[in-house]
Formats: C-alpha cells, structure tokens, sequence
C-alpha cells in the first residue's frame, strides 16, 4: 500500500499543500526548522491519530488556527483505494473518516495505513522503559495477529478491575476470583500470540542486521512479565499481600519486556550510537517484512535525518535494504546530495524541497 495523495492544512508551520508522492522513495530536504519533520508528523497522525513528536495536541495545529486536518488517499495492494481523513481541534476532539464514514477507533486507520518510524527518539526502544519495547513488539503482533486486540481489551478490563480492588477492596471473593480468572486467560492468549511473533521475528532481524553491520553476540529475547516456571494464577496469588500494599498488579503481560543485549551487558551500554540506529532500523525492517508477508501489503516508512549518527558505507546499506522492501518510504535531510548514489536508476524517486514551511516538489518520479 502507498499514499498517492497527502493534503494537510495548519499542520504546525506547514502551508497548506497537497502533494503527489512516489509510491517508493520521496526524499525531503531543507535545513533545519523549515517543516520536514512537520510532513511526517502529519503522515503520522493520518495513520494513527497522533503526534509522535509530543503528546500534546496543541503544539501540532498551527498558531491561531481552531484544529489541523490531514487527508491521504491510500493505494491498496490488493488492487482499488481508500480515503482517509483525521481533524484533531484544540479541545481535543478527534474526527476520523475513512471512506467517507466515521471510523470507531484510531485502530481502523492503523489497519490501512500501517506506518514503521526510524527518528532520533526511535533510540528509546534501546535505552527507555520496557513500555516503549512492548508498544514496538505490540504493533507487530496487532498487525499480523487479528486475535490479538480483542485479547489485548480483554486484559485492560481485566486489570483495570483487578488494580481498582486492589485499591479499594471492594469487591466480593467470587467477583475477585471471576477477574483474576479472565486476567489469567487473556494472559496467557497474549503471551501465546507474542511468543509466536517473536519467534517468526529473530531470524528475520537477524538476517537483517547482518546485511547492516556485524555485532557478533548480540540476543534478542522476551520476557513474558511473569516467572516462567509458574502460571499466573500462582504468582498472583503469592504476591497478592504486596499487590495490595502497592494499589497495582506487579505481574502479568502489562510488565513484559525485550531485552536486547551483548554478551552479558544490556546492548545500549556498550553500543555506538551507530551502531543503536542500525539496530533500531534492522527491528524496524524485519518488522515491516513480516506484515508484508502476512497483510500482502507493505508499511509506509517514514525516517527522519537517514544521514545522521552513520557513515556513507551504513547509509548505503540502509538504503538498500529499504529499497529492497519495495514499500513506500518518505525520508527527511539536511543535504539531497548524500543519498544521491543510494537507489537503483529504476527506483522512482521524487524529491521535495522544504523551505520556511513551503513544500516544493524538485523532482516528479513519472519524469
């Protein structure tokens, strides 16, 4: 799938635009502030409603202006299209269209329009909290597991119910074993599902870091939240006195990490920053890989600053594994010229200059 349309209206310090972008390469350049990253972050709230440069909702719709809007037109790859369209106001409201009808839920724009982000914070799924690594490993098992979001509600619910008890305590016994029950079995179908994508996964990393750099001794591994030598039920029921102390469940898939490491040290210890963004990129692509197999249709990759923290050998290489996804890829720069001698003549590029927020296109990819 690819976006052939994007229009955008008081989207930070963006013009208003439309533009027609290759459904392969589009390269953005322009120097520093002038809107590049802006064009992404609105690519990005096309396809999942939000910002992924704050949480805030504000600082993403224009000065003076009461709401931005982004539409997009998908190509679909099963053949036809989609039409797709996000208002975010500064009250927070949130409209969301697809097809000309109300959509329930950012998960139906996540559905069609799946979106992969390489960017400077894209360091985080190193360095940061076990959250960030869930929310990474979620997206993909959301993407190629249709099982997994009711699976995934059903745990919220469950907790929620769980940690308001624990709390509070005001819920009779049979009612708090009921909720532990439905805790543990969405538990485990979400524990069932990650397992499997994981295991689909490291080979598919693996094999793609390979081809971007050699890092003998680096392991990816999962952690499910909980001992692995004990069900749930029991764990809960051990820690319950400890639970209740804290006002919130220690254990479960809600604590579930991937662990990254080289030799015995956590991998962002000892790693260059380098080195980090390969890695990052190679989950990133192995990630895209496995929804293409899955989905027959491709993610949209938006990397923002390719150039930077890598040399023209990594650049080269990153480039070229992109290249091979045969996806959409939109990428921001400082200077054009350095991913110059990074396609293939026949891949089409279309190129885009942005200046105090105007976006001009300096190159059409049907020339």
């Amino acid at each position: 799938m690819s976006l052939s349309r994007i229009t955008l209206t008081a989207v930070r310090n963006l013009h208003p635009v439309t533009l027609l972008p290759s459904p392969r390469i589009n390269i953005l350049s322009g120097a520093n502030g002038s809107g590049k990253t802006s064009l992404l972050e609105a690519i990005h709230l096309l396809g999942l409603a939000r910002s992924f440069r704050s949480p805030r909702l504000n600082p993403l719709i224009q000065y003076e202006q009461l709401a931005c809007t982004v539409f997009g037109q998908v190509e679909l790859s099963q053949g036809g299209h989609s039409s797709l369209g996000v208002l975010r106001n500064r009250q927070g409201d949130l409209q969301i269209r697809i097809d000309g009808q109300n959509a329930r839920s950012a998960a139906q724009l996540a559905e069609t329009l799946p979106l992969q982000l390489i960017n400077p914070d894209s360091f985080r799924l190193l360095e940061g909290a076990p959250k960030i690594r869930r929310q990474f490993l979620d997206w993909g098992v959301f993407h190629v597991e249709p099982r997994f979001l009711p699976a995934w509600q059903r745990l919220q619910k469950a907790l929620r119910q769980r940690n308001s008890w624990l709390r509070h305590g005001t819920l009779e016994p049979a009612s708090q074993a009921a909720w532990d029950r439905e805790l543990c079995l969405a538990s485990d179908e979400i524990d069932h599902y990650r397992r499997a994508y994981i295991q689909a996964l490291k080979p598919v990393f693996e094999r793609t870091l390979n081809e971007l750099v050699l890092l003998d001794g680096l392991t990816l591994s999962y952690y499910r939240g909980w001992d692995k030598d004990r069900a749930l039920s029991q764990v809960l029921s051990t820690s319950l006195l400890r639970d209740q102390q804290l006002g919130h469940t220690q254990a479960g898939p809600q604590r579930a990490d991937l662990r990254l490491r080289l030799g015995a040290h956590n991998a962002a210890e000892i790693l260059s920053r380098g080195q980090q963004k390969l890695v990052i990129s190679a989950l990133r692509i192995a990630q895209g890989h496995l929804v293409s197999q899955v989905r027959r249709g491709q993610c949209i990759y938006l990397v923002d600053d390719l150039p930077s923290e890598l040399d023209q050998q990594h650049r080269r290489a990153l480039c070229r594994l992109l290249e091979e996804l045969n996806c959409q890829v939109f990428i921001t720069c400082v200077d054009p010229e350095v991913l110059n001698d990074a396609w293939c003549t026949d891949t089409p590029v279309a190129m885009f200059h942005v200046e105090q927020g105007r976006i001009t296109q300096t190159h059409d990819h049907r020339e």
